[in-house]
């Protein structure tokens, strides 16, 4: 247990040194915004693209894999949601609670520390969990709040909805990674190094990122952050847990990586949608903040737990 603690150890101390740079104005918001933008535009799509490009792609889409995940995923959502509606949460605000309960940060976070953690095998499962929080239950959440707001969901609300997922920068570098891979095209030497040596910023990148972004959150709302940062950390893992394991029978190795990514903290990006939304902004805030403070317990014991078997 310790020695899992100690390889993560490093991951937090650089989202520690980057909330510290932000929390003295040595690193201001306009430096954090564009230091994102790097790494989500070039350092990770790099990486990602690298990755996928290396897969089997004719064994990556494994379909016990995608329900076990989407089925543990869809009941936390649903149990967030039911909570929510419990404490006479509006709709909009009850979805947006819901969606902040089980869309983890394997961006910015799971992709680089995972596959060092468990191993390049990972790199698929990690990439499969990514596609599905990013097309389904970001689709979701933006389906339900204009649906809610508008009484139904018009083409003309679809279509930036399509255009922004079939932009986003991960997506299309995982889709053109795994395009590489499907035609069995060879990579240069020039050209793997150029992906690799960019890529390789990716991870000290974001895990900064992270970290100069958290320290402009406020801990407000604790009660409803207390009760998201729990159902992320504990109730998300243990859900696709029991799916996978219990009800869909995914391959172990799999099923643990699954489990792994389902128990990390809130990702930044739920910030954003409550923003555009204009719902539950403070309460997310401050999950994403308590989530990633604790994970720094929670996730070395979720990956001993896996690795031990």
């Amino acid at each position: 247990m310790l020695a899992i603690f100690l390889k993560t150890l490093p991951f937090f101390l650089v989202i520690g040194t980057g909330w510290l740079a932000g929390r003295t104005r040595f690193f201001p918001p306009e430096a954090t915004g564009w230091l994102t933008k790097f790494v989500f535009y070039f350092a990770l799509s790099a990486m990602l693209f690298r990755f996928a490009a290396t897969l089997d792609v004719a064994s990556l889409f494994d379909p016990a894999f995608v329900l076990a995940y989407l089925c543990g995923s869809a009941a936390l959502w649903a149990l967030g949601f039911a909570v929510a509606r419990w404490r006479r949460q509006p709709l909009v605000t009850a979805a947006m609670e819901a969606h902040t309960a089980m869309t983890g940060n394997t961006g910015f976070l799971g992709v680089p520390m995972l596959v060092v953690l468990l191993g390049e095998r990972a790199i698929g499962p990690v990439l499969m969990v990514l596609t599905i929080d990013m097309v389904v239950f970001s689709t979701l959440i933006t389906l339900i709040v204009t649906a809610a707001r508008q009484g139904r969901v018009r083409l003309s609300t679809l279509w930036p909805l399509l255009r922004g997922i079939v932009s986003n920068p991960m997506i299309v570098s995982m889709l053109a990674g795994l395009a590489w891979a499907g035609l069995h095209l060879p990579m240069p030497g020039p050209l793997d190094e150029f992906l690799a040596l960019l890529g390789a910023s990716a991870t000290p990148g974001a895990l900064f990122a992270i970290g100069a972004s958290l320290a402009g959150r406020a801990a407000e709302r604790m009660g409803p952050a207390l009760w998201l940062g729990f159902a992320k950390l504990v109730l998300h893992p243990l859900a696709v847990g029991i799916a996978a394991l219990a009800v869909f029978g995914v391959e172990p190795y799999a099923a643990g990586v699954m489990i792994a990514a389902a128990a990390l903290p809130v990702a930044g990006n739920v910030y954003i949608l409550a923003q555009y939304f204009g719902t539950a902004v403070q309460r997310v805030s401050a999950a994403i903040l308590i989530s990633t403070a604790a994970s720094i317990a929670t996730v070395p014991v979720v990956i001993h737990w896996i690795t031990k078997g």
